[in-house]
């Protein structure tokens, strides 16, 4: 925390000094004064877009906070999309929620290595997200009713970034209902060199028995049909057992659950982090997850007598997922429409106070 670069300008993007430049924030006037709260919100009215940031490289940005209503539509039906380096189509497309962390439409407050969300709806962002040309942001609108929108970005300039630095890539997904014995693909077949790094999982059960007994898989370089990575289970993946528990760690939890059971039909959020644990590869990866679930019978003496109380299942499920690859880059698989994004969510209740 001592050392000072001598390389790097310190930067920050808002409604106060949307171009970031310096010694140019602060100059709205409000009845109170110029650069006394002059500018600090935009309403988003439906089927608008805003542009919150076009920055010219090298840079990074640094971290990323923003508040809004505490509706679901809101939380699911807006997008956040992000451009690197001048490629025609974005590297982060997701709607507002899921990119900072958390599936649904909504929260309580919780923190991870990635992100970190108030009682109060305070979302954040820290992954670094470098670029070497230029970095394009913008809030699209496609709820049916207005966003109040407050945020800021912060950033540095002159980051000595190679040309092929890795960029921050963020997809979204939601399958209502899955296909039974065809697996949700967290990450579709991407090639080149790529780090994923973890997925926000939201799952709404659609049968009344446990539905997280399906394994996530990654396929690595020339994995044919087998994967290089398998694992036990959906809970284990996020770091829990025996069922979901409201645990919000850092690299790993549920920050979300809609019933005390931990193996109820309720619906949940959970997330895990491959900080520490990287997943690279250096030609191709894919990461899926089985739709399978348990219905015991209470007679299971063996482990066989428990595999057979396997079964394939439908739930619904989304998914949105961080990786770290290069640009040009492949694009993203289309997004699914606001109304497939916002129906049928399970009912998340806001905290006393905060608008809705």
């Amino acid at each position: 925390m001592y050392d000072i670069p001598r390389h790097l300008r310190s930067r920050s993007i808002s409604f106060e000094n949307p171009a970031g430049a310096p010694g140019a924030g602060a100059r709205a006037a409000s009845p109170l004064g110029v650069g006394r709260k002059g500018s600090p919100v935009r309403l988003v009215q439906p089927g608008d877009c805003v542009e919150l940031a076009d920055i010219e490289g090298p840079g990074t940005i640094r971290h990323i906070w923003l508040t809004t209503h505490s509706k679901q539509e809101l939380l699911r039906g807006c997008l956040i999309r992000a451009w690197w380096d001048d490629q025609s189509h974005p590297s982060i497309e997701a709607p507002i929620g899921d990119f900072f962390g958390f599936a649904h439409g909504g929260t309580p407050a919780f923190q991870s290595c990635a992100h970190s969300v108030g009682a109060a709806l305070g979302m954040n962002i820290w992954l670094p997200m470098p670029f070497v040309r230029r970095a394009r942001f913008e809030i699209v609108n496609e709820a049916s009713v207005r966003l109040p929108l407050f945020y800021q970005i912060d950033y540095t300039l002159g980051d000595g970034h190679p040309g092929d630095v890795a960029r921050l890539h963020v997809a979204f997904q939601r399958q209502n209902p899955t296909t039974p014995t065809r697996d949700l693909e967290i990450l579709p077949r991407r090639e080149g060199r790529i780090r994923y790094f973890g997925t926000v999982l939201g799952v709404r059960p659609l049968d009344p028995r446990w539905w997280g007994e399906g394994e996530v898989k990654v396929w690595i370089d020339e994995d044919g049909e087998h994967p290089t990575i398998a694992g036990t289970g959906a809970e284990d993946y996020v770091g829990l057992s025996w069922g979901i528990q409201p645990n919000a760690f850092l690299y790993h939890g549920a920050n979300w659950r809609e019933r005390d059971d931990a193996t109820s039909t309720g619906a949940v959020s959970m997330y895990r982090w491959h900080a520490l644990d990287p997943i690279v590869c250096e030609r191709s990866l894919r990461v899926s997850i089985q739709q399978i679930g348990h219905s015991p019978t209470g007679k299971a003496k063996t482990i066989d007598d428990y595999l057979s109380e396997l079964y394939e299942r439908a739930d619904d499920w989304s998914c949105a997922t961080f990786w770290y690859e290069a640009t040009p880059s492949m694009p993203l698989q289309p997004i699914p429409n606001a109304r497939a994004r916002t129906r049928d969510l399970p009912v998340v209740t806001p905290p006393p106070g905060v608008p809705a």
